[in-house]
């Protein structure tokens, strides 16, 4: 483990590009980290390696497995101490702002012109003390349930998260996915009890998803909806799976997949234009999707792409002098008919506090 660190360490000071992330569960520790500091793209997603995706544009970076040395490691588990909620800073610097954009979204609603809409904001604050592998150990041991990376390229920048949402998982042609919506706080059970908007929302993007893969897949299973938890937050979930036909291929099923309606809306392309236009910043790779493409498994198993939302995320920014860098913080919330702006203000909040616990 402290070589594998070393190597981080490393690859961070000489400004190559890297990626280090454990998945959902596991206690091994996976890098790429590339020879040189060029800038590659997945154009076809037949590639391999790990590709970081943004939310918007269809330039899909990419670290490619002939292009990097790759390390595991295993993590030992340790009992770490997180920092209450009520200690960690917080701001409302942006609330009215926030919740303006909210009711405007909440009249389009009313007026038929989307079902729902997905709104994020962005949050600054500063890190001066900020370590990165204190941080991520931090984030491995805190969230074991999520997909925890951090990912660094010096023309692009450096992210770090913890998302407990899947996009794809694709062996050949058979493929997973899920519809996660709704957010509560964890208190010391999962067994609650969801508002009707909550179902609602988790419907939507079930409905979106299923719909559209109809035209690719030659069979598509449903779960029934269930609770998940995701470090001290729940969300509701549904499992879906799939075959592809003959005729379609991994790029198709992104295509359709991303932006899902938990991160952007339906319709998606009203949605998405009310988000660009009202928003007020650029989501870069927040909401994007980055992950394994077409890693083969032990024993030769067929080639297998596992990728994930970009949520719960930060960028990093640093300009170079001890004790400047700053955390943009990222966070978003479904808005239909039935939303309320302080809620939705409160429940990001809320959603601040997953980077927030890892940082102070």
């Amino acid at each position: 483990m402290i070589d594998f660190f070393i190597k981080v360490k490393q690859q961070e000071a000489q400004q190559l590009p890297f990626v280090i992330y454990r998945k959902p569960n596991k206690n091994k520790v996976i890098g790429y980290f590339q020879k040189n500091d060029h800038l590659y793209f997945a154009e076809s997603l037949d590639e391999v390696g790990f590709v970081f995706a943004p939310f918007e544009n269809n330039q899909m970076l990419l670290i490619p497995k002939d292009q990097a040395l790759k390390l595991e490691s295993k993590m030992s588990v340790v009992k770490i101490k997180t920092v209450d909620n009520q200690d960690i800073p917080k701001d409302n610097t942006g609330k009215e702002a926030f919740e303006k954009v909210v009711k405007k979204a909440i009249d389009s609603i009313v007026n038929g012109d989307m079902s729902k809409v997905v709104l994020s904001r962005k949050e600054i604050i500063a890190v001066p003390e900020f370590e990165l592998v204190s941080v991520f150990t931090k984030l491995v041991q805190t969230y074991p349930t999520a997909f925890c990376y951090c990912w660094y390229h010096p023309k692009i920048g450096m992210w770090i998260g913890a998302t407990p949402e899947h996009l794809l998982n694709a062996r050949k042609k058979r493929f997973y996915t899920m519809a996660l919506a709704g957010t509560q706080k964890f208190k010391k059970s999962t067994d609650v009890v969801w508002e009707k908007k909550e179902m609602e929302e988790q419907q939507f993007v079930t409905d979106f998803i299923i719909d559209n893969l109809k035209e690719l897949t030659t069979e598509v299973s449903v779960s029934s909806p269930y609770t998940l938890q995701a470090g001290n937050l729940l969300h509701i979930k549904t499992d879906i799976e799939g075959i592809m036909d003959d005729h379609s291929n991994l790029k198709q099923v992104v295509a359709v997949l991303h932006p899902t309606p938990a991160v952007c809306g339906l319709p998606k392309a009203v949605a998405k234009e009310f988000i660009l236009e009202n928003e007020g910043y650029q989501r870069e790779y927040y909401t994007g999707f980055l992950g394994e493409l077409n890693k083969r498994g032990i024993k030769n198993e067929k080639l297998q792409s596992d990728l994930y939302v970009n949520l719960r995320c930060m960028k990093i920014e640093t300009n170079g002098k001890p004790g400047s860098t700053k955390a943009h913080l990222f966070m978003g919330c479904g808005i239909t008919k039935d939303s309320d702006p302080t809620k939705e203000w409160k429940e990001s909040a809320n959603k601040s506090m997953t980077m927030k616990k890892v940082l102070f």
